[in-house]
């Protein structure tokens, strides 16, 4: 994996530790919808350009290797969507789902749709969410 320029990672642990934070606080019921909402915080912002994402991707992955607890797709997907967000730019972030078996996934797309630093079998994936979608999930 390269290495991301210096405030790219700055911005990545924050990025990180504000997920955390968001993961930690609250109902755990309510765990997938924050984080949801916390992916979609710059959906109003200009669309990121492919190496910008892949710079995010990079950087989350990097800073969450710091992190002493799970970080899974759902987690890093959604702290390179926020740390675009603080590059003020707009993740295409995509949440989906594969059957036989049911699998879920979430990634970040680049401007032409496809995965960013994703394996090849994310094609496999039917998007259920993206940030480009009706917004956010309501809150109750």
């Amino acid at each position: 994996m390269p290495r991301p320029p210096l405030h790219w990672r700055i911005g990545a642990a924050v990025a990180v530790v504000a997920t955390a934070g968001t993961l930690a606080l609250g109902r755990r019921r309510y765990r997938f919808r924050r984080l949801v909402r916390l992916a979609c915080c710059g959906r109003a912002l200009r669309p990121a350009s492919e190496r910008q994402a892949r710079y995010a991707v990079w950087a989350a992955r990097r800073a969450a290797r710091l992190m002493p607890t799970r970080w899974a797709c759902m987690e890093e997907s959604t702290s390179a969507a926020l740390l675009l967000a603080l590059a003020r730019r707009r993740a295409e972030w995509r949440h989906g789902v594969a059957l036989d078996p049911v699998r879920l996934h979430a990634w970040i797309a680049g401007p032409d749709g496809r995965p960013i630093e994703e394996p090849e079998s994310t094609s496999l994936y039917t998007a259920t969410y993206t940030t480009d979608g009706p917004g956010p999930v309501p809150a109750r």
